[in-house]
């Protein structure tokens, strides 16, 4: 991750980038199973928390957060 001001501002249909974030900050302490167990209302928390996030809460869907969640499971396959 960089935290440098010429990164990119992610929103709610940057699905991969938001799942390699989620990588980056939780690394292989969620496997495939605990990933699709999250609860999405605590997937929402970390979404919003991430640095360069610029979505909101009311912008968020269960969609959003299947499409997440997904992607961070094959960002965690391909770091295996």
């Amino acid at each position: 991750m960089t935290d440098n001001k010429f990164t990119l501002p992610i929103n709610w249909s940057d699905h991969e980038d938001i799942a390699m974030e989620l990588y980056e900050k939780f690394g292989d302490d969620f496997n495939e199973s605990k990933i699709y167990r999250i609860r999405f209302t605590d997937l929402l928390e970390w979404v919003l928390e991430l640095p360069n996030f610029a979505g909101t809460r009311a912008e968020s869907t269960e969609g959003h957060l299947e499409q997440i969640q997904s992607a961070w499971v094959y960002e965690w396959r391909d770091n295996q």
